[in-house]
This record gives structure tokens, sequence and C-alpha cells, in this order.
């Protein structure tokens, strides 16, 4: 060991991978650093790393429907092991692997290992040189996607850590890649994707669907709601849901659920962003009126398991829908927004989230999330700028709203209010509107996508929402409803 220098130490963790139908694949022993005891300016100095985002990966698969690409999949095996070291970094010698003789030596690292905080940083630098090197372009939007055309073909690669879904316009240019790629790394073939953080991808005819029924069967029966009787709405809208004030009840439980609700509802259930938005306030100390509403939502998941999002491929165009529920509850005084974008026939990107201001009317309100579904629409329109399939430069993203007044404002070059805040939201709206990025239409209330993301809304209007999201059941049959409300 040098002089002055400090170990860090380690740890064996021990997994178990599985099938998608849920079988054992295989076992895994995994070294890793116990990075938490690494000083910053000694140990490491960057630790940031670009990360794909959901959204990126619903866009291309919508692409995919529309355009008839190939799509496979590779596993990059121990990926940050393929980063090399810029630090000077020792380890004590790992149990099972001590040299007899030498066992007051150290092991000094000359690759990244698991565990250490610029792993992820080294391994992202190693794939971007590579690939930088044949000739591919990383996306200005999302520097996780990278494309590259020849001869007339494209083929684009969307890397999540070290999970990889490449699109080709045929199986020769995506065969070709995933050999370049063999050659630099150790990969895993995965052969056409099927599954990617935990999501199922469906080839359906011409349409890709992306459905989570196992994850939401294996959520509740992990939390004893699969024999319950399902719901026909996710939140109930005579609720009136308030902070508790007093002891909460089974608060680990209920964060644990609302984690698991999160990551469903990124991923393909944008029909349950409100009720889990607002769960969420919640967190922190759950009463039993918030466990009733939480059980509702579960309920409700019961009965659309089979729910997925499809990608037919038809209206190959990128519309977008904003809303805003001026404060409804005594217990709230900030509105909620919401957005939803759609492009071949599913939708791509949501939210549905509490705005950060105190709007005094519908119209602010209103404003505040066109503002949020604006700043949205320039980066999708900038991402699909960078993906070179051939396609025509894009148009204007239409967003629809259903407040006239706040249409008018934007639509308006002079702003007359007072309030600092909305007029730097209606200058940003402003100029997008100037520059093309956008352009702002009306629609009824009853045609908005993106009510049922701020407001809790009936049975037939979450259908039809639902619908219009590309929410369908796999099976093509009407959802059974045991107890309609």
């Amino acid at each position: 060991m040098p002089k002055g220098a400090k170990p860090i130490g380690y740890k064996w963790i021990f997994k178990k991978k599985y099938h998608p139908d849920g079988s054992i694949d295989k076992y895994k022993a995994i070294l890793v650093a116990k990075g938490f005891t690494q000083k910053p300016n000694i140990d490491y100095f960057d630790t940031s790393v670009p990360m794909t985002r959901i959204s990126s990966i619903q866009v291309l698969l919508a692409l995919a429907a529309t355009h008839k690409l190939v799509i496979h999949q590779m596993d990059v095996k121990t990926a940050f092991l393929n980063g090399e070291l810029e630090e000077e970094i020792y380890m004590t010698q790992p149990e099972g692997c001590v040299v007899p003789g030498q066992e007051n030596k150290v092991c000094k690292l000359l690759k990244s290992l698991y565990g250490l905080k610029q792993a992820p940083k080294q391994w992202h630098e190693k794939l971007d040189n590579v690939l930088l090197c044949d000739r591919f372009s990383p996306n200005d939007a999302d520097k996780c996607v990278y494309s590259k055309s020849e001869n007339g073909e494209c083929v684009i690669i969307c890397l999540y850590v070290d999970d990889m879904l490449i699109f080709g316009t045929c199986i020769d240019i995506v065969s070709r890649t995933k050999l370049f790629l063999g050659s630099k790394f150790e990969m895993k073939d995965m052969g056409e994707a099927n599954v990617i953080l935990g999501v199922r991808i469906i080839r359906k005819g011409d349409s890709i669907l992306l459905s989570q029924e196992q994850y939401i069967e294996k959520l509740l029966r992990k939390f004893g709601y699969y024999d319950f009787k399902s719901v026909s709405t996710p939140y109930d809208a005579n609720s009136k849901l308030m902070k508790n004030r007093g002891e909460s009840i089974s608060q680990p439980q209920y964060a644990q659920i609302i984690g698991s609700l999160l990551h469903l509802m990124s991923f393909s259930r944008p029909d349950i962003a409100y009720a889990v938005g607002r769960l969420s306030r919640y967190t922190q100390c759950p009463n039993q009126d918030h466990w009733d509403a939480l059980g509702r939502l579960m309920r409700y998941l019961r009965g659309s398991m089979d729910y997925a999002i499809e990608y037919s491929g038809f209206p190959a165009v990128l519309e977008g829908y904003s809303d805003a529920n001026w404060i409804s509850d005594l217990d709230e005084t900030k509105s909620t927004s919401g957005y939803v974008f759609t492009l071949g026939g599913g939708a791509i990107t949501w939210r549905s989230a509490r705005q950060t201001i105190i709007a005094r009317s519908t119209m602010e309100s209103e404003f505040v999330a066109l503002e949020m579904a604006g700043s949205e629409a320039e980066w999708l329109k900038n991402f699909l700028a960078n993906i070179p399939l051939g396609m025509k430069p894009t148009p204007s993203v239409s967003i629809h709203c259903d407040c006239q007044s706040a249409i008018a404002i934007a639509k308006n070059k002079n702003y007359n209010g007072k309030n600092r805040h909305i007029q730097l939201r209606h200058n940003l709206v402003k100029q997008l509107l100037k520059s093309g990025t956008i352009s702002i239409d009306y629609v009824k209330s009853e045609r908005n996508l993106a009510d049922p993301l701020t407001k809790p809304l009936g049975r037939n209007m979450i259908l039809e929402t639902s619908r219009g999201m590309g929410l369908k059941p796999l099976a093509n049959k009407q959802v059974m409803v045991t107890q309609p409300l």
C-alpha cells in the first residue's frame, strides 16, 4: 500500500436473474466496491452520466411502428468493468481471492468496478468513444441515443445503462451493428426485443404494444389486492384527501406501493398518473383515508391489468394536449398541470404534476400548464429532428388546450398582467409560437386527452381518454367491472 493512501472496501452481492415468465435464468455473483467511502476530489472528480429518458424509448417505439423498423436487443455483460479509471484507487483483496503469503497487499484498480462513484461515467465515455469511431452521431436532445445512416439505411441505438435497443430499417444493418458491438465488448445477443426495463414489447401485426401485465399481477399479489373486486375509475371524485396531522399508518409499506406505482405510471399507464401523483403527496404520513384511496387505485388496476399502449403507426403526427385543474380542495393551494403527447396512435410522453406557483385564476393555471407542455414539445421536436429516417422536417407541434382565454393571451404579443412569473411564461410561449415550434388550438374539454391527468373523471371519460392515448386491453375485450362506481 503506497504511503498516505487508504484502500476502499468491497462486498460480494449474490443475485438471481429471471426470465420474463418468472423462472430463474441464472445466478450471479458481483464484486462491488464500497464507493460510499470514496473522498471527492481525491478518489473521484466527476460522477455525472447521461441517462436516456423513458419518453425517448417510447418515441422510438412509435417510430418503429410507423416506419416498420426492426427492433433487436443486446445486453452488455459487466458493462461498468469496461470503463478505464483515471484516478489511482486501491481496494483490499476480496474474500476468496486473497493471494497466500501476500495478505498484507492491496489491489490497484486499473478499470472501474461496480460501486465506484465514477463507474457509470467511465463506462459511458468508453462506449461513446467506440460509437463515434464507427461514425455514429449522438442525438442532441438525448446523449444516450445514437444514429447512423449508410447506403440509404438507418440504424439507431438507444442505451439505458447496459441495456441496448437497436432499431434498424433492415435486418442487415442491425446484424452488422451487433457484430461491431460484439467485437468491442462482451455482449449478450437477446434477439428481437421483448422486454426492456421490465416492460414487455409485443409485436401484433404492424403494431407495437407496451404492457406491464405481469408486473401489475406481481404487485397486486405482493400487497394482497389480487382477490379484491375491481372498480371502474382510479380515483374517487368525491374523495377529499387532506394532510394527516396525527399518527401515520404503515408508512413504509405505503411508500413502497407508491414507488412501485410510479414505475408503472411512467412506462405504460398514463391513466393512473393523476391518482399516483395525488397519493404520493401523502407518503410521509398516510392515514386511513389515504390507504382507502390507494386501495381503490389497486382495485382499478386489478380490473385493467391487461391494458397496454398500442402504437399502430397511424396517425404519424406529433400532437399534444394540455390541461390544468385550478385549486379544488381546501387543503390545496396550488393547481395541478398535465400534458400528454401522442405519436403513431399512442401516448409517448405524459406528466401530471402540482404547479410550483399559486395561480390566482383558472386562466393562470391553464397558462402555466401550457408553458410546461410547450417546453416538452420543444424537446420532442429537437429529438425527432436528429432521427435520420428520411422524415420531412417536423412542422409546428399542435398543442390542444381547452381554455380560450389562455390561448388568447398566448397569441397576444403584449402581456398586460402584473405577475412577473406569468410574464416570464408568456415570453417563453410567445417565443415558441414565433419560431414555429408549436401552434395552439382549441379543443373541447370532453375531447382533451390531458383531462384525466389533472382531475378525477367518471368511468366513461376514463375509457374514452384511455382509448385516445392508445391504451387498450391486450385481448381486445372490455374490462369486467364487478363493482361499477
